[in-house]
Formats: structure tokens, C-alpha cells, sequence
């Protein structure tokens, strides 16, 4: 079963929304429903692979809920269910699956929740290949090739973009990009998980849920809100380049060990 985090602060809304996937998402189960900003940072903090999917309205009782995104790093797919068109932007900005205005339609659930289970499947998918090939590379070391290409069509034009050339890439509104060393971007046709597994993990760190970087693109790196790390790239990002806080630890290390 898929596990599904509710963040509601209004009874009725919350009586509609577990009606709505009742009807629409026979493969969710829903394990915990909170009200607030607070409470859902606390509960994500010990429960960080509690859920799969979070649904959550824009205005909580005690703040917006894209603190919670920003206290907390969680893997899960966020759904954001308001009566309010305006936090669009802020909402794909932040990474979340799908954007749905109340009151929330059949045909709009099933159509957020079908991207979701996809997405899901596709990632247990790819843990486990990513299991199978570290066994694999554990018996015989050395054993795995990494991409050193990746084609990229553009108009007519076919442009090749050797795996040395990149800087860091990037998902930005579902899309992924890569970021060579001359500052162009080119969209690829991977998510960024798929990239994470074709890149050497030498040269290569995901240091978020939206970034992995080149270890010869950091130019910088200086601390950021308590133990989180904010990294000065080159060529620069547009975005703030953060360490998310559980990947620090592994983040130094990985400086540390190439």
C-alpha cells in the first residue's frame, strides 16, 4: 500500500479529502492526519519514511505549510490541495507533484494520484537496480561503467554533452536539466533520480532533492541555517545551492574521500 500523510486544518475539508481518496486512490492508506505546521514537522522528523504521499492545504492554523518543506527534508510526494490559485508558483518551486483547487474534482485526484503511483513505482524500481548493482559492484569492484554522454535533441540539432563537461543538473517543474561548464542548460530526458544512478559517484554528490553537483563545479562552501551547508558553484545557479541537513554528513565525507 501507498502511505498517505494528510495536513489539513479544517474537519470538513479533511471528512471530503479522505471520502475523495477513498473513491479515487484504491492503493493509498492513510496513516496519520494532522492540522499544523508544527505537528507535521515534528511527526515527519520521526516518522522521516512515514508516508509516500502528503496532501496538504496551503494555509494551516499556525502557517503556510511550505515551512514544513523547509524544515524538513522528506522524499515523499507532495500534493497541494487549496482553495487559493495564488501559491501556484511557490508550490512548483518547492518541487510538489501537483497543485489541485478545492473543491478537488474525481477526474483532477485521480490524474495527480496516477502521477504519483507511477513516480513511486518507477523509484522502487530503481532501488532496487541500484541494490542489485552495488551487490554486483561488491563482488566484482570496478565492475560498473557510468554514462559519459547524454544526447539531447534540440529542434533538429542532436548536441552530445560529454559527462566531463557538467557542472551540476538540476529538476525544475518536473524537468531535469544539466548545467554545463561554459552555463548552458540543456533539458535531459531523465528524471534527476535516474541521472543520480548514471553518474559516478566520485565525481558526482546529490546533495538535495533538486541538485546533484560536480565536485569540480563547487567553488565555495560557507554554513547556512545551523548544520545545512550552502555550496557557490561554477558557473553560479540561479537558486540557492543547499546541502539538505540529512545529506551533510555524507556530503563531507564524500569531499573528504576524492
Amino acid at each position: 500500500m501507498i502511505k498517505i500523510l494528510i495536513v489539513e486544518d479544517e474537519i470538513p475539508a479533511q471528512v471530503n479529502l479522505k471520502k475523495l481518496i477513498d473513491r479515487c486512490c484504491p492503493e493509498g492508506n492513510i496513516v496519520m492526519t494532522l492540522t499544523s505546521v508544527r505537528a507535521a514537522v515534528k511527526w515527519l522528523e520521526e516518522n522521516p519514511e512515514g508516508a509516500d504521499v502528503i496532501f496538504m492545504d496551503v494555509e494551516l492554523s499556525d502557517g503556510i505549510c511550505f515551512e514544513i518543506l523547509d524544515r524538513v527534508n522528506t522524499s515523499a510526494h507532495i500534493i497541494i490541495t487549496t482553495a487559493y490559485d495564488n501559491y501556484a508558483i511557490n508550490a512548483f518551486k518547492a518541487g510538489t507533484r501537483d497543485y489541485l483547487l478545492k473543491p478537488i474534482g474525481e477526474e483532477d485526484m485521480r490524474r495527480a494520484w496516477e502521477r504519483c503511483k507511477e513516480s513511486i513505482e518507477q523509484r522502487a524500481s530503481a532501488n532496487v537496480e541500484t541494490l542489485l548493482d552495488m551487490l554486483s559492484r561488491h563482488a566484482q569492484p570496478d565492475s560498473r561503467e557510468y554514462k559519459k554522454r547524454f544526447i539531447v535533441k534540440t529542434g533538429e540539432k542532436i548536441i552530445i554533452i560529454p559527462v566531463e563537461d557538467i557542472a551540476y543538473c538540476f529538476s525544475e517543474d518536473k524537468s531535469t536539466y544539466a548545467v554545463s561548464r561554459n552555463g548552458t542548460r540543456r533539458l535531459l530526458d531523465y528524471s534527476l533520480d535516474m541521472v543520480q544512478d548514471m553518474l559516478d559517484p566520485k565525481l558526482f554528490f546529490r546533495i538535495s532533492r533538486s541538485y546533484i553537483v560536480s565536485i569540480n563545479a563547487i567553488e565555495n562552501i560557507s554554513k547556512f541555517l545551523g548544520t545545512r551547508l550552502k555550496l557557490q558553484l561554477n558557473p553560479p545557479s540561479e537558486d540557492e545551492v543547499v546541502v539538505s541537513r540529512s545529506r551533510t554528513s555524507d556530503f563531507l565525507e564524500w569531499l573528504d574521500n576524492n
